[in-house]
């Protein structure tokens, strides 16, 4: 696997140019409860890989990328390029996997950081099937998208980096930064602007974004969340040694 042992990174640092992306970053280099950084190269957070070009996905094969896990239902896959042949796609469809009562109930939430801990709370099979597939990976380095790279990919960053022990401000910190990323994007694709509703959603529950991510981490315990969603021990641990590096 490709990783470096080393001080935490900057954001700049983290963020990679995937020409056809707006929205991918390292989660390597990131502060943890054990004093050791996150690995780079060990697992990246993307928007839509499928507008990649193929100098994006020579980049990505660069950066030592053979595993995709696509995060969107399959209906969205609508590769500009075809995939790589040395890279492997892995479907975990967290929209699909919540269900129907599950969207009945949160979905008026959907996009905002609102949604993440009630995710969780409801959808402990989606988080423990994202998890066995990244444990399952082969080797080298693993991304992880939906469209945006915002929402489904912030709920599974969210999870991921606090196995791994990262500090809980540099997870919030983490998920903040899409939102300026991809805000070109829905003018580009000539899409209203979701922020205005997102900020909207937040005022009315009283709060505010970071606050939002707090809360969703409030008591979380990502080993025995995943234990009592049926995830092996030793799933577990894959995870957590793909995120740090060996001591």
């Amino acid at each position: 696997m490709n990783r470096t042992t080393h001080a935490p990174s900057s954001t700049e640092d983290r963020t990679l140019v995937w020409d056809g992306c707006l929205n991918v970053r390292d989660l390597g280099g990131l502060p943890t409860a054990s004093g050791r950084p996150t690995a780079r190269g060990a697992i990246v957070r993307a928007d839509n890989l499928d507008r990649l070009t193929a100098e994006g996905w020579d980049a990505l094969l660069d950066h030592g990328v053979r595993t995709v896990v696509d995060l969107r239902n399959a209906e969205e896959y609508k590769p500009l390029l075809p995939l790589p042949d040395d890279v492997e796609l892995i479907r975990v469809p967290l929209d699909e996997l919540a269900g129907p009562a599950w969207w009945e109930a949160h979905g008026q939430l959907d996009g905002t950081p609102l949604v993440l801990r009630p995710y969780l709370d409801h959808c402990p099979h989606a988080a423990a099937a994202l998890v066995s597939a990244i444990a399952g990976a082969r080797p080298g380095g693993v991304v992880v998208h939906c469209g945006a790279g915002r929402d489904r990919t912030g709920l599974a960053a969210l999870l991921l980096l606090a196995l791994a022990g990262v500090d809980r401000d540099a997870i919030a910190g983490d998920y903040l930064l899409s939102g300026p990323n991809i805000r070109p994007l829905y003018g580009m694709l000539g899409l209203p602007d979701p922020f205005r509703r997102i900020d909207a959603a937040l005022a009315e529950a009283g709060t505010t974004a970071e606050a939002a991510l707090a809360a969703a981490l409030d008591g979380f315990d990502p080993d025995g969340y995943l234990l009592a969603a049926g995830v092996a021990p030793e799933r577990i641990a894959a995870v957590r040694e793909r995120l740090l590096p060996d001591a």
